[in-house]
């Protein structure tokens, strides 16, 4: 019997990766009640997240011996430290500044990672339609307990448009 050949390095080890995480999700929220659809409880968000990612792990593992694919080249490294300064940045400043100002620092700062990332009138009306968008979706429609303005404002913003 042969063994078979990975053909597509690229979506093997990105399965990979998907998959770990997933089991991730899956390990930490596992003691936690999953709920509804209609009253999720604190393990419905990880648990379906992990499900979810390790089912597209497992289609990228399948793929990456079915089509042929480029090699696994070097890691970008200039990418990944702007990602996960725009990933700290929004850790930081979510509860002292607010998601007014931890998303658009999470967004510019991860832009940063790509060569083809601009600063125009278009990308800032796209980042402040997003942000309102999750202020509208997430704080508001969903309940999700984040400021929307931090610490840093208390006193200063209206109680009405806190969280």
């Amino acid at each position: 019997m042969t063994v078979p050949k990975i053909r597509a390095e690229k979506d093997f080890w990105a399965g990979v990766l998907y998959a770990l995480i997933a089991a991730g999700f899956l390990w930490f929220g596992r003691d936690y009640k999953m709920g509804v659809a209609a009253r999720m409880g604190p393990g419905y968000f990880p648990l379906t997240l992990g499900w979810i990612l390790m089912g597209f792990g497992i289609v990228s593992i399948v793929r990456s011996f079915l089509t042929d694919g480029p090699a696994v080249g070097g890691i970008a490294w200039k990418a990944l430290a702007w990602v996960t300064a725009g990933v700290l940045a929004f850790g930081l400043l979510l509860t002292k500044a607010g998601l007014v100002f931890a998303l658009p620092a999470l967004v510019i700062l991860s832009a940063q990672a790509s060569a083809q990332s601009e600063y125009d009138l278009k990308s800032l009306a796209t980042l402040v339609a997003l942000t309102i968008f999750c202020i509208v979706v997430f704080v508001k429609g969903l309940g999700v307990p984040m400021p929307i303005f931090g610490a840093w404002f208390d006193g200063i913003v209206p109680p009405s448009w806190q969280r």
